[in-house]
């Protein structure tokens, strides 16, 4: 049955990627749309955008360097790894866990922190990639792109981002368990 999944699973990454590159691509050509030109347009917007989120990002960063100089993240870890056993998550790997909704570049710190101690193909190297990918930068898109559009009342994005988070975290250890299981 593993076997069977890790085939599907390796067929699926594989596919994924160009199969929706052609889907878009011919979307855009059945609605007649000049996908370059859209592309291109969207793009310069982009550059304004980037422009525009300058500030909320320095603050972003500047409370993530504050949260871990603090000793606040080791404190979390501290706290939260007595759960992270019941579910079989190394604790090694609670950093990542808590840093990935806070920052892409804190948590990419962490994750090669990781590797370089435990190894890329090890099971703490794989389920923090893993992890990497299965999760969002939740506190990171409220702060730089809901501020850049002026949006104040971010009602349950917060929550719901968070949730996803967990349910991120969670399906990374079940299939890293699944695939590469201790």
């Amino acid at each position: 049955m593993t076997e069977l999944f890790k085939t599907a699973l390796t067929l699926v990454s594989f596919v994924a990627i160009p199969l929706l590159i052609f889907l878009f691509l011919g979307w855009g050509f059945v609605k007649k749309v000049k996908v370059y030109e859209v592309f291109v347009e969207g793009a310069k917007d982009g550059f304004t955008t980037a422009v525009r989120i300058i500030p909320y990002l320095v603050a972003m960063l500047f409370a993530i360097g504050v949260f871990r100089a603090s000793g606040a993240m080791e404190l979390l870890v501290a706290l939260l790894s007595p759960v992270t056993n019941l579910i079989g998550m190394p604790a090694e790997t609670l950093p990542m866990a808590l840093m990935r909704p806070l920052s892409g570049s804190g948590s990419l710190g962490i994750m090669t922190e990781l590797m370089k101690v435990h190894g890329p193909d090890s099971f703490i190297g794989v389920l923090a990639s893993t992890m990497y990918g299965s999760t969002e930068t939740t506190f990171y898109v409220l702060a730089v792109y809901f501020g850049s559009v002026q949006v104040k009342n971010t009602r349950h994005a917060l929550p719901a981002g968070l949730i996803a988070d967990l349910f991120g975290m969670l399906g990374a250890v079940f299939i890293c368990r699944v695939l590469f299981g201790i």
